[in-house]
């Protein structure tokens, strides 16, 4: 009797031209001259912009849980670079992909590879090459995207008197890891936390407009510190009567709890913005208070006491 030959693994460049390769959003207006296959990609970029440049990589365990389903871990890591591009209020073009597998699963990566291009198919966004390698699993992902000159939102631009803005209710994020861990699969907070939207548009909108941004990664009193420090070591007083309490997403949680989501928890991927008085609130943002100029981050009650803050948010060490 002889032993069934087992079927061999795809190499390398077979993965990639069976899960990676895709003509769409490929061409001249694109700006992709070359895609995925070669030694690098040839791209055209936009006459007249300026490009922006993010990188993340997603760490399985650490930056999303192992049992997440392959198609949610694709749209979640391109998600996280997507929310930095509209940070800085720039149009998607390109990305590069290096994904480091412990194995060949190919149900995996078909399910990867689903989930990151309904993502990119949404945001018009192209992947032009990568690289695919062993080892513990990670995604990283480089995007770029096109501002007009003198457009980018940036960090450092807000000034005192200036309102504190974030792009919808916070805290859905951590809500919906906590639930994760709990056992949980499903619920607003659930898909939140699994497919997170990154706020282009609004990222396009507030260019001329706010005067800085960042988006929610870490945490609202984490990300708003960044935009204070970025800005000359300003401070901030936020009103607990704006946070807006009660939203569907939150549904379950007590009031002191929604309060710490909301200005303690990662993972939102809303933008936080400051905008000048004159300038109107987009819809669906949300005003939650004051940059000042004195330094520190405080907290006004609904019965007038001030309560220091502390800037506390998600560690990467």
């Amino acid at each position: 009797m002889t032993d069934t030959p087992k079927p061999q693994s795809l190499d390398e460049f077979s993965l990639i031209r069976r899960y990676f390769h895709r003509h769409g959003h490929h061409g001249p207006d694109t700006g992709v001259v070359l895609g995925p296959g070669d030694d690098a990609a040839i791209l055209t970029p936009p006459a007249g912009q300026q490009l922006v440049m993010t990188q993340d990589t997603s760490l399985a365990g650490r930056h999303f849980p192992d049992d997440m389903d392959a198609a949610d871990v694709g749209y979640r890591c391109l998600a996280v670079n997507l929310s930095d591009l509209a940070a800085m209020g720039a149009d998607p073009l390109w990305f590069l992909l290096s994904l480091t597998l412990p194995d060949v699963d190919e149900g995996w990566l078909a399910g990867f590879a689903d989930g990151m291009f309904t993502l990119a198919d949404q945001a018009v966004i192209s992947l032009v090459g990568g690289d695919v390698t062993r080892g513990p699993l990670s995604v990283s992902i480089q995007a770029t995207g096109a501002v007009p000159p003198g457009q980018a939102l940036r960090r450092d631009g807000a000034q005192p008197g200036d309102r504190i803005c974030v792009g919808g209710v916070t805290g859905a994020g951590l809500l919906g890891l906590q639930q994760w861990q709990q056992g949980m699969r499903s619920g607003a907070a659930i898909d939140h936390f699994r497919r997170p939207s990154p706020q282009l548009s609004l990222g396009l909108a507030l260019r001329g407009r706010a005067t800085a941004c960042i988006d929610i990664s870490d945490g609202v009193l984490a990300d708003l510190g960044h935009i204070l420090a970025a800005s000359g070591s300003l401070g901030a007083c936020l009103q607990e009567d704006a946070l807006p309490l009660g939203s569907a997403v939150l549904a379950g949680c007590s009031e002191a709890e929604q309060r710490r989501l909301q200005l303690q928890g990662g993972d939102d991927y809303l933008l936080l913005f400051t905008l000048p008085a004159q300038e109107s609130l987009p819809p669906g943002c949300y005003c939650l208070g004051t940059v000042e100029q004195q330094e520190g981050l405080r907290l006004a009650g609904r019965d007038g006491t001030i309560t220091t803050l502390h800037a506390t948010g998600w560690q990467h060490f």
